[in-house]
C-alpha cells in the first residue's frame, strides 16, 4: 500500500489532483449538506452544465478554462437563484431550463470548433490530467476563499438552512444568505469540474450528505461527517483509480455509492435491534 502511494505521489499531475481534490471535496460535502435540506441539491447538476458550456466556449476561444468558467458558472448561480425566487419558473424548472440549454449551447460550440473528440469525454466525466499549474493556484485560492466563508457565516446558514422563514423573522437577510450558498456552490463546481466531470460533480455534493444523514442526527454531525466521507471517498477513489486504471470521477462516486448503502445497513441494523429491544 505504502509502495503505492509513494510512485503515486512520484507524479507531479497526481500531487495537483489531490491537493485540488481534497479542498473541492470538502467545500462540496460542507455545501452539500444545506442544498440537501433546503431540497434544492439538483443546483449542482445545473450548474455543471452551465461549466460545460462555458469550457467550450474558453476552448473555442483558447483561454484558460476557469477563468472563464468561474465567472461564468456564478452569474448563472445568481441568475437561477434570481429566476427561481421571483418568476414562475420554480426550483427544478428553472434548473432543468439551464441544464438543457447550456449543455446544447457547449456541444453546438464544441461541434463547430474542435470537434467531438477526446477533450470533450475529459470535460463531461473529468480527468486528473487536465489540472495544470495555474489551475490547481486558482483552485486551491477559491476553495479557502469558499471554506473560510462557510466557517464565517455558519451559525446564519444552519438557520436559513432549517427555518427560512424564523431566521427572516429574527433580523436575518435570508435572501443574502441564500446568495452566498448559491455562489460558494458555483465556485466549487466550477472548480471540480475539471476533476469530475460535468455528469459527475453533482455527486460530489449530494452523496456524502444524504450519506451522513443515514447515522448523524444534527446539523454539526451531518457536516463534520460529511466533511469527513467526502476526504475519504475521495482518497480511496483516486488510489483505485490510479492502481485499475479507471477514470477518477467515476471511481470517486462509485466509493460514495458504496459508503451510503454500507451507511443504510448499518441504520437498518440499529433499528433491527431496538425494535428487538
Amino acid at each position: 500500500m505504502f509502495a503505492v502511494l509513494e510512485e503515486m505521489f512520484s507524479y507531479a499531475f497526481l500531487v495537483r489532483a489531490v491537493v485540488v481534490g481534497v479542498l473541492v471535496s470538502l467545500c462540496a460535502s460542507l455545501l452539500g449538506v444545506s442544498l440537501v435540506l433546503k431540497r434544492y441539491s439538483m443546483i449542482g447538476d445545473g450548474l455543471s452544465h452551465v461549466g460545460f458550456g462555458a469550457l467550450a466556449i474558453a476552448t473555442a476561444l483558447n483561454v484558460a478554462p476557469l477563468t472563464v468558467s468561474v465567472p461564468v458558472v456564478i452569474a448563472a448561480a445568481v441568475l437561477l437563484l434570481r429566476l427561481s425566487e421571483n418568476s414562475k419558473i420554480k426550483g427544478d424548472a428553472a434548473i432543468a431550463l439551464f441544464s438543457s440549454g447550456a449543455l446544447a449551447v457547449g456541444v453546438v460550440i464544441i461541434s463547430l470548433t474542435t470537434g467531438m473528440n477526446t477533450d470533450v469525454c475529459n470535460y463531461l466525466f473529468g480527468s486528473i490530467l487536465a489540472m495544470s499549474k495555474a489551475d490547481v493556484y486558482l483552485s486551491v485560492v477559491l476553495s479557502v476563499v469558499v471554506l473560510v466563508l462557510y466557517a464565517l457565516f455558519y451559525n446564519t446558514i444552519f438557520a436559513v438552512t432549517f427555518d427560512e422563514t424564523f431566521a427572516r423573522a429574527s433580523g436575518a437577510k435570508a435572501g443574502m444568505y441564500n446568495m452566498l450558498i448559491a455562489l460558494l456552490t458555483a465556485v466549487t463546481i466550477a472548480l471540480g469540474m475539471r476533476m469530475m466531470g460535468a455528469m459527475l460533480i453533482s455527486a460530489l455534493i449530494v452523496f456524502p450528505a444524504l450519506t451522513s444523514m443515514r447515522l448523524c442526527k444534527t446539523f454539526r454531525g451531518v457536516t463534520i461527517c460529511s466533511g469527513i466521507l467526502s476526504l475519504i471517498s475521495f482518497f480511496i477513489g483516486i488510489v483505485l483509480s490510479y492502481v485499475f486504471a479507471i477514470p477518477t470521477g467515476a471511481s470517486i462516486v462509485l466509493i460514495n455509492i458504496c459508503a451510503f448503502f454500507l451507511f443504510w445497513a448499518i441504520r437498518g441494523i440499529y433499528q433491527y435491534k431496538a425494535q428487538v429491544v
